[in-house]
């Protein structure tokens, strides 16, 4: 692979006016594919199988499209304190309110709350129903600003108005405030090289790598549905890896300047090298996120698959653009110095690097530092142990949405149940008698009453046919509470009542019932899905490593990495730790999806460092280095790089806090905490360490299987040989191209 990377290193550096221009006219091209055919991405969570999504498929056949299924909001009312909305001039101004909303876009009725009885017990706080004819993806901005809009004379008369509902919530914007990650990444850059040329040129190609993959994912979502997350997701992890695998080639084009290569067989090396490993911790980012679809639930594949088209083209990026725009850097690749960092720089040159004495420190204590790791993450996994998983309601947005308001007005009017209402069907068809539907709902609402957490059981309303019939639940505690989830089963638990009974089938479904069963089936696929990925670490590093050690302390590094983020997740986002300073305006269960994609990302993006470090040391170690030796000329060689690297993937996706989505908050934080722990903790403590304490030991490989395995070279250590056997440059027969098809050009 190295030989062939090496060659098209070279050609892009030939012809790099081609490259560039070919990779120009392909975001020109797919950027008016996305404007011609994107469509908005908000594809409802959902996963076919379970029951509540299958309740919600019968109330569609049964009662229609728009009657189970159409987009409502809220327009909550509240008086003021000690005063009531019965009163002439709020009942007036109530009435306004409601003509407006009945006059938006897209609208079918509107409540009125005093004829439906949706007022408190005392009388200060009412709702009324919006009704669309449409569904929740089919309202239009127009629609949903005008809505919005009304309550003005309301609120004049004194009244407080806050409006809700599904129909009320906009698929998120991407805010500017994720822009701050990409100026700390083009800081370390800058510190990196110490020049604003060289700074400047991975993340230049970065953006040109993501603009092409948000294009296209943005083109084939008019065939491919996408939920609002996908595409951040998409963004978030383009842009983090394209950094990067541009900086693992250029830091390496660096070196080879700084050793006397010209730029054009430098580009090459570089790519050919460097470019190997970008290529196979690419391969690993990708593989796991595709590894997605194994859970077999449909938007998590989707989203696994926008981020691995993501992670592709930043490798194609890194590949081809990067070395046609080093080649037109030339020699000069390190102009526009950053003052005074060079000559500082030149100065430590002459020193052990940090990384090397870091090293030579860790492997002189082994056991201390392990230890302390161990501890230190440990502690860090605790909160873990009380992870919730749950979806995202109104709840969780920040306090200021009024969305957030009116949620928080109906709990206090209405109790904190009535936020999370559970829709229970009865299906009654295969019944005989023509009340058969009707009676069957009634001894189901009489079991349910009774159960201790219920406030409230409405009265059936039945499908045309009558076969049918669908009961509201009310339930005590809120959405989120374990005391619902508790009662969601409870209620499941009278189907074999009910059915011996009147012969009728019971589901539970709604919003509520939805999350739960989606959480449910998520944690039950997480063991499958650790499985597979594990598997895959262990198969990928002994072909990388050709050693049974060195993947079983890399796979148990990225477990002991993925405990300490899940638990830094619950403490932030469940207990409420630290909240101010991250901007977290509330706390509730962790995104039912986000433990499995955390292990598919945080595993490839782990890699990325294994690979960088642990390859340089079996290098050394091949050529005859003790084995503490190879871990200091690992670090030696590999440590600059992997702390840029985790620098910058660590700004990148902390850019992403300060935004106001909060399951993209969530995201942001658990990636950037994830990136640092396993790239500082784990990798350049625990991964030296261990390596010091198991000798000899750790490069060991049965006969047997060494004989089997192919050499996969992801250093690209053949070619970095070749070419120190090469005749100078003048000598008799220097061509590159004879070098290539040397007897030893497997690479």
């Amino acid at each position: 692979m190295a030989t062939f990377l090496f060659r098209v290193g070279r050609f892009a550096f030939d012809r790099r006016g081609v490259v560039l221009a070919a990779w120009l006219l392909t975001l020109v091209t797919v950027g008016a594919l996305a404007g011609a055919f994107a469509k908005s991405a908000d594809a409802q969570l959902s996963i076919p199988g379970v029951e509540s999504v299958e309740a919600t498929e019968l109330l569609q056949e049964r009662f229609g499209q728009g009657a189970a299924g159409g987009a409502t909001a809220r327009i909550v009312f509240a008086a003021p304190e000690g005063e009531s909305l019965g009163d002439d001039s709020f009942r007036s101004a109530v009435a306004e309110t409601l003509a407006d909303a009945a006059g938006a876009e897209q609208v079918a009725a509107v409540s009125d709350p005093f004829a439906t009885g949706a007022v408190s017990a005392d009388g200060r706080i009412a709702f009324a129903t919006v009704s669309y004819v449409v569904q929740v993806d089919s309202i239009t901005d127009t629609a949903r600003e005008q809505l919005l809009a009304v309550g003005a004379d309301a609120r004049a008369a004194g009244l407080t108005v806050e409006i809700g509902g599904e129909a009320t919530l906009a698929e998120a914007a991407q805010s500017a405030t994720e822009a701050l990650g990409v100026l700390v990444a083009l800081l370390v850059l800058a510190v990196a090289f110490g020049s604003l040329l060289a700074a400047g040129l991975p993340l230049l190609t970065a953006l040109i790598g993501v603009g092409v993959g948000m294009a296209a994912t943005l083109a084939v979502s008019s065939i491919v549905e996408l939920t609002s997350t996908a595409p951040t997701l998409g963004l978030m992890v383009g842009l983090a890896v394209g950094i990067d695998y541009a900086l693992f080639i250029s830091i390496r084009h660096k070196q080879n300047l700084a050793d006397g290569m010209e730029p054009r067989q430098s580009v090459a090396m570089a790519v050919g090298t460097a470019g190997s490993a970008v290529v196979f911790a690419g391969a690993t980012v990708m593989i796991a996120l595709a590894g997605l679809a194994v859970v077999g639930i449909s938007f998590l594949t989707t989203m696994g698959l926008v981020a691995a088209g993501m992670v592709a083209v930043a490798v194609l990026v890194a590949l081809t653009l990067v070395p046609a725009l080093l080649g037109f850097a030339g020699a000069r690749f390190d102009r526009w110095p950053v003052p005074g960092l060079r000559r500082r720089q030149a100065r430590l040159a002459t020193r052990p690097s940090a990384g090397a004495r870091w090293a030579s420190l860790v492997t002189r204590r082994p056991v201390a530092f392990l230890v302390a790791a161990l501890i230190g993450t440990g502690a860090l996994a605790v909160p873990a142990l009380d992870l919730t998983l749950g979806l995202p309601d109104e709840g969780n947005l920040s306090a200021e949405a009024t969305q957030r308001q009116a949620y928080d007005l109906l709990a206090d009017g209405f109790g904190p149940g009535f936020n999370g209402p559970l829709t229970v069907v009865v299906d009654a068809a295969g019944v005989a008698g023509a009340e058969a539907g009707l009676l069957a709902a009634q001894r189901a609402g009489e079991e349910i009453g009774a159960l201790s957490d219920v406030v409230l059981v409405s009265p059936a309303v039945l499908s045309p046919a009558g076969d049918t019939a669908i009961l509201t639940v009310i339930p005590r505690s809120g959405p989120a509470a374990t005391d619902t989830k508790a009662l969601v089963e409870a209620i499941r638990d009278l189907k074999p009542a009910v059915a011996e009974a009147t012969g009728g089938e019971l589901y539970v479904t709604g919003n509520t019932a939805l999350g739960i069963d989606i959480s449910d089936r998520l944690t039950s696929a997480l063991p499958l899905f650790l499985v597979v990925v594990v598997g895959l670490s262990l198969v990928l590093l002994t072909l990388a490593f050709r050693s049974i050690l060195v993947p079983i302390k890399a796979t148990a590094g990225f477990l002991v990495s993925l405990a300490a983020t899940f638990g830094a997740l619950v403490a932030v986002f469940q207990w409420g730790w630290f909240t101010d300073l991250l901007g977290v305006e509330s706390t509730g269960p962790i995104m039912s999806f986000l433990p499995i994609l955390l292990v598919g990302l945080l595993f490839g993006l782990a890699m990325d460092y294994e690979v960088f470090l642990v390859s340089r040391m079996r290098e050394d170690y091949v050529h005859g280095a003790s084995p503490q030796e190879a871990v200091v000329g690992g670090f030696r060689h590999g440590a600059r790089v992997v702390t840029a690297a985790a620098l910058i993937m660590a700004a990148v996706f902390s850019g992403f806090i300060l935004g106001d989505d909060a399951t993209i908050k969530s995201i942001g934080f658990a990636l950037a905490f994830g990136v640092l722990i396993d790239a500082f903790v784990v990798r350049m403590t625990i991964v030296p360490a261990v390596m010091a304490l198991l000798g000899h030991r750790a490069w060991y490989l049965p006969a047997w299987l060494d004989r089997i395995m192919p050499d996969v070279d992801i250093e690209g250590a053949r070619l970095e040989r070749e070419d120190r056997d090469l005749p100078a440059p003048g000598a008799d027969d220097p061509s590159p191209e004879r070098v290539m098809v040397g007897s030893d050009a497997r690479g």
